[in-house]
C-alpha cells in the first residue's frame, strides 16, 4: 500500500480538468463541508479559516453565475454544516466546540445553540423531529431542540428501515433554548470519537473511530438499534444512508466503499468495491452523496477525482478527470442539477506539508448529464451469464476427456 493520504501534485497541474464553473471569492483556506439550501440554489461552505460562507447560485440553461451572499465567523476552524429543512437557517460546528444557528435568509445574527467538550465533527438537521443531531470527538452524540416548548411530545409514523418498528411514540421533555447554557434533550455515549454521521429518518448511522458503525432508530434514539464493525478494514471517513432507509454506504481512507443493507435477509446484497486509486497509490474516499432524483451516488476522494455510481447494477456510471488537488467534500443541490465540490489541500499530511503562501482553494460546480447519474441495467449482464455458462460447459467437458483440441474448444465457446 503506497499511499493513504493526500496526493502530491506537480507545479502547474490543472485544478479544473472537467471545465466546471468556478465559484467566485472562495475561502482563504481548505473547505471542510459543502451543503445546498434544500429550497433553492444557495450554497454554504465551511472552512479552516474559521468562516461559514454562503453564495447565491444563478443558473440559466448551461450558464452558471455565483454571488457571495453573507458569512459568519467561528473562533476556530469550522468542520461541518447543515441547513434547516425550510431553507431559512444554517447550523455550523467545529473546533471551537460550539454549534451556531445562523438565520441566514432573514439576515439575523448567529447564536450558539449547542456545546461539546471537544471539536464537533458532524451536524444533521432532523425535520421529522424538529431536532439537531451533533457528533463530536468527545465521544458523544447529542440531540438538541430548536425552540420547542416545554413537555413536547413527538409522535412519528414512518417507513420501516430494515426491520425498524413503525408508529412508535417518543416523549422528550424539552425546554426553550437558554443560549447561555444550551442543553440537549438527549446525550448518547459513543464507543469512540465521531467521524461521520448520516440521517434519513428514522435511520441514523454514526461512524466512529475504531471502525464502529452505530445504527439508531430515531423512533427510539436513546437505544442503539444495531452496532456493527465496518466491512472496510481501515478508518471510516464518510457514511450516507440509502434514500429508502434500507441501508447505508460507508467510505474509508483506503480507497474503498462498502454497501450495507440493514435487513438480515438482505445481507447477500452487501458488497465492497475499490475506488480512488491510481496504480499502487491509494487515496481516501472523502465524500458520499446520493442523487436526489435518480438515487445513484457520487464519491469524491483525495486523488482529486469524483465519480458517479449505481449500487443496484454495481457499476460506475461516469469517471471524471482527476483534479490537481484532493476533493475533501461535495454535495448535490436539491434537484440534482448541480454537483458542488471543493479542490484544495485536505490536511491529511499535516501542517508541515501545507504552504499557506502558495496554497489555493477552489469550489467548483458541475452540471451532471443524465447519462452520468441515471441508473441503467448492467451492460452485458445477459451475455456475461451466457458466457459463464459456456465456460462451465467447457470445464465439464474437459473433465470428461484427457485432451481437447483448440478447434473443439472454440466450437464449444462459440456454442456452434
Amino acid at each position: 500500500m503506497a499511499n493513504l493520504s493526500g496526493m502530491t501534485n506537480a507545479a502547474g497541474a490543472n485544478p479544473n480538468p472537467n471545465k466546471s464553473y468556478e465559484l467566485v471569492q472562495p475561502p482563504t483556506d481548505s473547505v471542510s463541508s459543502l451543503c445546498f439550501n434544500p429550497k433553492g440554489n444557495f450554497l454554504v461552505a465551511t472552512s479552516w479559516d474559521n468562516q461559514v460562507r454562503c453564495w447565491e447560485i444563478a443558473r440559466t440553461g448551461a450558464t452558471i453565475g455565483s454571488m457571495p451572499k453573507a458569512s459568519i465567523s467561528h473562533d476556530q476552524p469550522v468542520l461541518c454544516s447543515t441547513w434547516k429543512d425550510d431553507g431559512t437557517t444554517v447550523f455550523s460546528g467545529g473546533c471551537d466546540k460550539q454549534v451556531k444557528m445562523w438565520p441566514l435568509m432573514s439576515g439575523g445574527q448567529p447564536m450558539t445553540v449547542a456545546i461539546h467538550d471537544a471539536p464537533i465533527k458532524e451536524v444533521a438537521w432532523i425535520p421529522e423531529m424538529n431536532l439537531l443531531a451533533t457528533g463530536s470527538w468527545d465521544k458523544t452524540l447529542k440531540l438538541h431542540p430548536s425552540f420547542v416548548s416545554q413537555n413536547t411530545s413527538f409522535v412519528f409514523g414512518c417507513k420501516n428501515a430494515g426491520g425498524i418498528p413503525e408508529n412508535r411514540h417518543l416523549n422528550f421533555h424539552g425546554k426553550y433554548w437558554d443560549t447561555r447554557q444550551p442543553n440537549p434533550v438527549h446525550t448518547q455515549q459513543l464507543p469512540d470519537r465521531c467521524y461521520a454521521l448520516t440521517v434519513r429518518h428514522p435511520l441514523m448511522v454514526v461512524g466512529t473511530a475504531d471502525r464502529n458503525l452505530i445504527v439508531f432508530n430515531l423512533q427510539n434514539p436513546q437505544t442503539e438499534f444495531k452496532r456493527i464493525t465496518s466491512p472496510l478494514k481501515y478508518q471510516t471517513r464518510c457514511v450516507a444512508a440509502f434514500p429508502d432507509q434500507q441501508g447505508f454506504l460507508v467510505g474509508s481512507i483506503e480507497g474503498r466503499v462498502g454497501v450495507h443493507h440493514l435487513d438480515d435477509a438482505q445481507q447477500s446484497k452487501n458488497f465492497t468495491f475499490k475506488c480512488h486509486r491510481e496504480g499502487n497509490e491509494i487515496y481516501s474516499v472523502n465524500s458520499l452523496n446520493f442523487h436526489p432524483v435518480h438515487q445513484t451516488f457520487a464519491t469524491a476522494g483525495s486523488d482529486g477525482a469524483f465519480n458517479f455510481w449505481d449500487k443496484d447494477s454495481k457499476q460506475r456510471l461516469k469517471a471524471m478527470a482527476r483534479c490537481s488537488h484532493p476533493i475533501p467534500c461535495s454535495a448535490f443541490n436539491n434537484d440534482g442539477s448541480l454537483f458542488a465540490y471543493s479542490v484544495c489541500y485536505d490536511w491529511s499530511k499535516g501542517a508541515e506539508n501545507h504552504n499557506p503562501a502558495t496554497a489555493k482553494t477552489y469550489i467548483f460546480l458541475h452540471m451532471p448529464q443524465e447519462s452520468e447519474v441515471k441508473g441503467k441495467p448492467r451492460i452485458g449482464g445477459t451475455a456475461c451469464a451466457e458466457q459463464q455458462q459456456r465456460e462451465m460447459n467447457l470445464r465439464a467437458h474437459c473433465l470428461s476427456r484427457s485432451k481437447i483440441d483448440a478447434e473443439e474448444e472454440k466450437r464449444i465457446l462459440a456454442k456452434e
